[in-house]
């Protein structure tokens, strides 16, 4: 007799491997949907071969935006101050064809939105190019105003440009405790995390991404004026204690391909994201009931979604009449 689980996993499989794509892609879908519970009633689906996982993802980040920026930083090391100008050069190439601009605060979209303003631009990358160039050519040369610009638009625990000027001019001059900058071109590496992790770190990064995705598109959908629960608000106001908003944007997609989500899983292996997303459980086990509104315990999930759904039909009709009193025409 076959066993079921062999059946299962060629199922998977199968479903995954459409013909002419390469089969780690099919893996590490195969690998994301096997962290998902099964439904009621649904067979759990069985785990890949996690010697495949780990090929399948050094493979997918050799092929990565951030593997390319880190190989082209590397190559400009102690190469003189031409190399430099052809760092900051290839670069800003590699970014620009790669253009990016991150989601603005939810809590900023959604005021806008109810005080009929424009809403918001999110943080744009190109500060990147600095940090890519500290990597290269080590932090000192790269200075401190202009790495303050890179931590800046990754939005780094909350801190504005000027927060970071100030930190990191500070200790340009000897006047904080030294920072060990070596660890910045340590913590580039994308490829020797997965190719060092154990299998029990792969499992957790996976457990650690999905949970914040789902975290995520809870903080996300305020913007989208969910309606605000004490519980939602407690678990937003998590993030922002950890200020995190902004690298969780930039991290997590809420539909992501299979080399999206190999560039989460590497980045959710480092601690700081464990640390948040247990974290983030625990607020959930303190004030579980986020899907009930003030006044209206009895009518749970359920009323919710009556609410919520009513409120977006207000705003649309809202935004129609706004567009008719203005003469530009129906949306």
């Amino acid at each position: 007799m076959i066993d079921p689980v062999v059946v299962e996993s060629a199922a998977v499989l199968a479903r995954h491997l459409r013909q002419g794509r390469d089969r780690r892609l099919a893996v590490l879908e195969w690998f994301a949907e096997a962290g998902v519970a099964a439904q009621p009633g649904a067979v759990q689906v069985p785990e890949p071969p996690l010697a495949a996982v780990r090929e399948a993802l050094v493979w997918v980040l050799r092929g990565s935006m951030s593997h390319r920026l880190v190989e082209v930083a590397r190559g400009a090391a102690g190469a003189g101050e031409e190399a430099a100008d052809g760092l900051y050069e290839d670069a800003g190439r590699l970014l620009a064809a790669h253009r990016y601009r991150g989601a603005a605060n939810p809590a900023l979209v959604r005021s806008a939105l109810e005080a009929d303003e424009d809403v918001p631009d999110g943080p744009d990358f190109k500060g990147m190019v600095h940090l890519v160039a500290a990597i290269g050519l080590g932090a000192q040369e790269v200075g401190a105003d202009a790495l303050a610009e890179a931590f800046a638009a990754f939005g780094l625990f909350g801190l504005t440009g000027e927060d970071w000027a100030q930190m990191l001019g500070a200790v340009e001059r000897g006047e904080g405790p030294p920072v060990d900058w070596g660890l910045l071109q340590q913590r580039a590496d994308v490829l020797g995390p997965v190719q060092q992790a154990g299998d029990e770190e792969l499992l957790r990064a996976r457990t650690v991404l999905l949970g914040l995705r789902w975290f995520y598109g809870l903080y996300a959908m305020h913007a989208l004026f969910m309606p605000d629960t004490p519980a939602l608000a407690a678990l937003r106001a998590r993030i922002d204690e950890w200020g995190m908003f902004a690298l969780l944007d930039h991290v997590i997609s809420l539909s992501p391909s299979p080399r999206h989500f190999a560039q989460g899983l590497v980045i959710c292996l480092e601690p700081l994201f464990d640390g948040l997303y247990e974290t983030l459980m625990e607020q959930l086990a303190a004030d579980p009931a986020l899907f009930e509104i003030p006044g209206d315990e009895a009518g749970g999930a359920a009323s919710f979604m009556e609410t919520w759904t009513r409120t977006l039909r207000e705003q649309t009709a809202r935004a129609r009449e706004r567009v008719d009193e203005s003469g530009e025409g129906p949306l």
